[in-house]
């Protein structure tokens, strides 16, 4: 990957230095480089030092082009972070930034000092012909014009009032004046109104005879009024008794490389293809924002991104995309206006810094502008395009918060307004952010957690209504959070289906249950109670469930009868022919199928006698109806006997969820419910839980 990445940064440079290098080791020479590049951004502790010197050895190798060094870093500002292997680090944008800018600044220096080098030769020949003037005056003489008048460099002479008394061909073409309108001219009418006050001091200096030179960099008007910008080395020339005697000037024009500078340092901080300000600038501005920390001003952040841009990408293509962000960057600069920071952060998101907001009204006013602007369909290669944008606002007190802080107060708010709907804003409430780092942290740490052992599984009586008999336990996992304590499955359950995990932590339920469940049988026989453990929907689609659930029994020992496996009437009654190939051999196993929550999900009844189903799970909202005497509601009441009725017309048998009253435990066993689950019996207890309460009915019975 990185020699391909070589060979693209070779085909960029190639043609715009003289190099005596061939295309394969034009290749291979880059290729070291890039290594050194990628393995200074991934360093544990970031240091630009080595693409500094990266810089300096381009020039030493003659890479000195005005061309190479900016689309060198075109290249590499573009393509360099994806070489960064995995895990990337956290401030891969800074460090970028930061490279690219130390890389370009090692070449500026190295070029330049490259310039004066050859600036310093020319002085060291002027003063050694001078030094031999007396013994070979002719030969001197001759060696001084032909350098005087062939050199690459402007030359000036002045005598130590200013007066320009000769320039050379180069100086003239530099500055665009004829030689003789030159020698009528005085230093002093060179003055640049941006001149620092310390090279007029220096030049005082030198004509006084207390320094033989100085260097400087200088701007100067030509004579159309443009500027150029010039290496300017001065330099005392004495007599033969060392009294001063004249000056000379030389000056390197370099107002190319100064635009390179300048194009450098706007690539290093804005986006390529919007032209927007990059991550880079929004950090540098946003650190400044904060870097008084009793700053009394306030700051507004607007985190925005567009939704549905990645189905563009993957629908019109990424040209499509890339002219998308393009119109959009431009609706959003229109909103913006000129003193407010719109930056690009990366992909389709974008935020906007308002450096001494007023309050969270005038964030809102802008999130509905740009709304608002957001709304008209944007027209590309034909076709009317429609984006719709999420935004997530934070205003707060500059004193009252940090730059880290607020970025994620954003992001969070930003994912609230796409959670709420899209194509909304969101204002940044901290306790439902609170609520929302919580649930992010729960995400990030669950997956490992399983892994960490850091959940257990309790259990929760199923009781025969007839005899009060225990029959069965319902295995139910929590979170043993070593930071916000013991979690119950609401918690963390619907995250697990989210992120996948809800596959690996149901196996793992799964396979300790029937660990436990066989420990019970072991201990207490036929008296052991049978197990039910809920099955996501997700479990539900993978293909090697049935094989999990047979490696599971076999290795633990449990009987497949002794299993029942709950899943909700949703995930039972969908007509596909997986699922239901999953559960007709799950069925042929010998372990049971019970649906649970029945009742509150309008399926079709009429494909429940063609479903492996053993048992209906009423939900407790049924139950909740049941309050005894004349409190119960008739109608209720009949829905509950006519489920219950239906089941048992299909052999099924029927458990009411949520039993907490005797009453509603008398009116189930009066319809004929067979199973009861709730407080009125038991809580969720640890297995140690039920193992008491097994030998406690061991005890009744021997005494009996």
């Amino acid at each position: 990957m990185r020699r391909r990445f070589a060979e693209r940064w070779s085909a960029a440079v190639a043609g715009t230095s003289y190099v005596s290098l061939k295309p394969d080791e034009l290749t291979d020479y880059l290729a070291g480089l890039t290594d050194r590049l990628v393995d200074a951004l991934a360093a544990p502790r970031h240091d630009p030092a080595p693409a500094h010197r990266i810089g300096v050895e381009l020039v030493a190798a003659h890479f000195t082009g005005p061309e190479t060094m900016r689309r060198s870093l075109t290249v590499l500002g573009e393509e360099l972070p994806t070489l960064v292997a995995d895990p990337l680090p956290p401030d891969l944008a800074r460090r970028l930034g930061s490279t690219l800018g130390a890389l370009a600044a090692g070449y500026a220096e190295a070029l330049c000092e490259r310039t004066l080098d050859e600036q310093e030769a020319i002085r060291r020949a002027m003063l050694a012909a001078r030094r031999e003037s007396e013994a070979k005056l002719a030969t001197s003489e001759s060696r001084l014009r032909a350098m005087f008048t062939e050199a690459a460099i402007g030359i000036g002479i002045a005598d130590l009032e200013g007066n320009i008394q000769e320039v050379n061909p180069a100086l003239v073409r530099m500055f665009g004046y004829p030689a003789q309108e030159f020698t009528q001219r005085n230093v002093s009418a060179m003055v640049h109104p941006d001149d620092a006050p310390s090279v007029w001091q220096l030049y005082e200096e030198l004509v006084r005879g207390r320094r033989d030179h100085f260097r400087v960099e200088k701007r100067f008007f030509r004579a159309d009024g443009a500027i150029i910008w010039t290496n300017l080395t001065v330099s005392l020339v004495r007599d033969a008794d060392g009294a001063p005697a004249y000056q000379v000037a030389m000056l390197e024009d370099v107002t190319e490389r100064q635009q390179l500078q300048a194009t450098l340092a706007h690539l290093a901080y804005h986006d390529p293809l919007t032209g927007l300000p990059n991550r880079a600038l929004f950090s540098t501005r946003l650190a400044e924002v904060f870097a008084d920390p009793v700053n009394p001003r306030r700051v507004g952040l607007c985190s925005l991104d567009l939704d549905g841009f990645k189905r563009v990408n993957d629908s019109l293509g990424h040209d499509v995309g890339d002219q998308l962000l393009v119109a959009v960057a431009g609706r959003l600069a229109e909103c913006c206006g000129p003193d407010r920071l719109l930056a690009r952060m990366g992909g389709d998101e974008f935020v906007v810094l308002i450096d001494g907001s007023s309050g969270a009204a005038e964030l809102v006013e802008l999130a509905e502008e740009i709304i608002t602007a957001m709304t008209a369909p944007i027209r590309l290669d034909g076709r009317d395009l429609s984006v719709t944008t999420s935004i997530g606002i934070v205003e707060q007190a500059v004193a009252e918060t940090t730059a880290a802080e607020l970025m994620s107060a954003a992001d969070i708010t930003l994912y609230r307004a796409k959670h709420d709907g899209k194509g909304r804003y969101a204002v940044f409430d901290r306790g439902r952010t609170d609520q929302e780092i919580a649930r992010f942290t729960l995400s990030a740490t669950l997956p490992a957690a399983v892994e960490r052992g850091e959940f257990v599984v309790h259990y929760q009586p199923l009781i025969t209504l007839a005899d009060g008999a225990l029959r069965g336990v319902e295995a139910l996992v929590r979170w043993q959070h070593p930071t916000f304590g013991l979690l119950q499955p609401d918690r963390f359950i619907e995250l697990a289906e989210e992120t996948g995990a809800i596959v690996t932590l149901g196996r793992w339920v799964l396979a300790h249950a029937c660990a436990q469940a066989r420990s019970w049988r072991d201990e207490f026989g036929a008296a052991a109670p049978f197990l039910s453990v809920n099955l996501a929907p997700r479990q539900l689609e993978e293909p090697d469930l049935v094989a999990d659930v047979t490696a599971i029994l076999l290795d633990t020992g449990l009987q497949a009868a002794q299993l029942q496996l709950e899943l909700t009437e949703q995930a039972v009654m969908r007509d596909e022919p997986g699922p239901l190939k999953a559960l007709r051999a799950l069925d042929d196993l010998g372990v049971g199928i019970a649906v649970d929550d029945f009742g509150t999900g309008y399926s079709n009844l009429s494909a429940l006698p063609r479903l492996p189903v053993r048992g209906l799970k009423l939900d407790g909202s049924f139950v909740r109806t049941l309050r005894g005497g004349d409190a119960t509601d008739r109608t209720d009441e009949l829905i509950v006997s006519t489920l219950i009725d239906l089941a048992h017309g299909l052999d099924l048998t029927v458990t009411a969820e949520g039993i907490e009253t005797a009453d509603q435990l008398e009116r189930l066993r009066s319809l004929g419910c067979d199973v009861g689950q709730g407080w009125l019996f038991a809580k969720a207890v640890p297995a140690e839980g039920i193992t008491a309460m097994l030998r406690r009915h061991e005890i009744r019975e021997d005494s009996g």
